[in-house]
């Protein structure tokens, strides 16, 4: 959540950007006119009581008609300091509640409109011309059928449309990529992490996923527990209802779980393989750090992910993603695409999250400096979505005959394997 004092100080700043989301502008005015009741209703009470207190001593001291009438006030004291406590809490759940559903502050440089509306930062790696090596690439379900990697049609028979099994190679492939990724975040300093799948309701909505991400998220009704669509939810939690010592930060941890998402309003998109599914394994880096360097720890989220993409020797470009598709937590992402050759675009493998205070504040995570207390930052970036990458590694890595070359980072992890080849029917 955002600072109530910088609302009440700069709401056009506020309003700005919730514009830029696209989200509703009159929830500022709503949560200006709750926190105004929420504050005069708490002065208010705050009278009363001293009053209440005052009077009680009279009371001890007064005798007669003094002290009957001293005795009414107190009633009718009573009874307006219970109303005034009513008020301010209903005040304050009102505020609490409109709060909750404000977005971040979205970052004044970042590119203002909808999905498509991102400014490309940069681009690497070149695209392959299949048609000059004489052949015409393979998607990847293609691809991972022939290696004996993928199969989706018992994934569907199992459990249902996105889902899916990795077999043979496909499955030696995922756990390659795992373990380098971990090696890769572990040699950058981040404590590797193997986190909880299933958390409680203060989790999910610390983190920001409970409002306009909640159409995606699994809840077990029994249990009331979710299911996380990152470790990044587990991550953020980890640390709630705790205050860090300023020099312990940053603090940078490496996520690895499994990740559920209902894709709610994908119908008919990506329905092909397993670049769009249910469930997927990815590893997460998850930094705390002070407000004040969160910017520059962004871009070493972004410079671990553009490391990572370059060592499997993919073709990607960096894009600042615009306004209104940022997550509700996100002052500002940069989202890393590779170049997907049979669709002939790019398509995002990570990203990267500038989350400011805005978690630590709904999750009471802060930093002590100075013998000070205040909110601290978080940030998140994906380092390997492994179905995605897989997508991206059969398909700019295929060969003529459907075999497919390993990249020289995964290879102490395949045994020494360079190359992938089709099984026989």
């Amino acid at each position: 959540m955002i600072d109530l004092r910088l609302l009440r100080e700069d709401p056009d700043r506020v309003r700005a950007s919730q514009r830029a989301r696209g989200e509703d502008v009159a929830l500022v005015d709503s949560l200006l006119s709750a926190d105004e009741r929420r504050r005069s209703s708490g002065v208010r009470f705050d009278e009363l009581r001293n009053e209440q207190k005052g009077l009680g001593k009279l009371i001890g001291k007064a005798s007669g008609d003094e002290k009957a009438e001293l005795l009414k006030r107190a009633s009718q004291l009573a009874t307006d300091v219970k109303a005034a406590d009513a008020e301010r809490d209903a005040a304050d759940a009102e505020t609490q509640e409109l709060l909750q559903r404000l977005g971040n502050l979205v970052h004044p440089d970042v590119p203002v409109g909808g999905e498509e509306d991102f400014v490309t930062l940069e681009t690497h790696g070149t695209h392959r011309d299949f048609a000059a090596e004489g052949f015409e690439p393979r998607d990847h379900l293609e691809l991972g059928q022939l290696l004996g990697a993928i199969d989706v049609e018992r994934g569907a028979k199992v459990s249902g449309s996105r889902f899916y099994f990795l077999t043979g190679v496909g499955a030696l492939l995922e756990l390659a990529l795992v373990n380098a990724a971990i090696a890769q975040a572990t040699a950058a300093g981040f404590t590797p992490m193997l986190t909880p799948a299933l958390v409680r309701p203060t989790s999910m909505a610390g983190t920001g996923f409970l409002g306009q991400a909640a159409q995606d998220v699994y809840h077990l009704d029994k249990d009331d527990l979710y299911l996380v669509g990152t470790s990044e939810v587990p991550l953020a939690a980890y640390h709630m209802d705790e205050i860090i010592d300023a020099d312990r930060l940053p603090l940078r941890y490496a996520g690895f779980s499994p990740c559920f998402r209902r894709e709610a309003g994908s119908h008919g998109k990506d329905t092909r393989g397993i670049f769009r599914v249910h469930q997927f394994d990815k590893v997460e880096m998850f930094s705390y750090v002070l407000p004040e360097d969160s910017q520059a720890e962004h871009q070493r989220l972004l410079e671990w992910e553009k490391q990572w993409l370059t060592s499997l020797e993919l073709p990607f470009r960096v894009i600042d993603v615009a306004s209104a598709d940022l997550g509700s937590s996100a002052s500002r992402k940069y989202d890393c695409e590779a170049w997907i050759p049979t669709q002939g675009k790019y398509r995002e493998l990570t990203s990267t999250s500038d989350c400011t205070e805005f978690q630590s504040r709904r999750l009471s995570i802060r930093v002590r400096e100075d013998k000070k207390v205040r909110p601290l930052a978080t940030l998140n970036g994906t380092l390997c979505a492994v179905p995605r990458t897989i997508v991206a590694i059969l398909e700019n890595h295929q060969q003529a005959d459907g075999s497919v070359r390993v990249p020289e980072v995964l290879r102490p992890y395949l045994g020494g394997r360079e190359v992938l080849e089709p099984v026989a029917k």
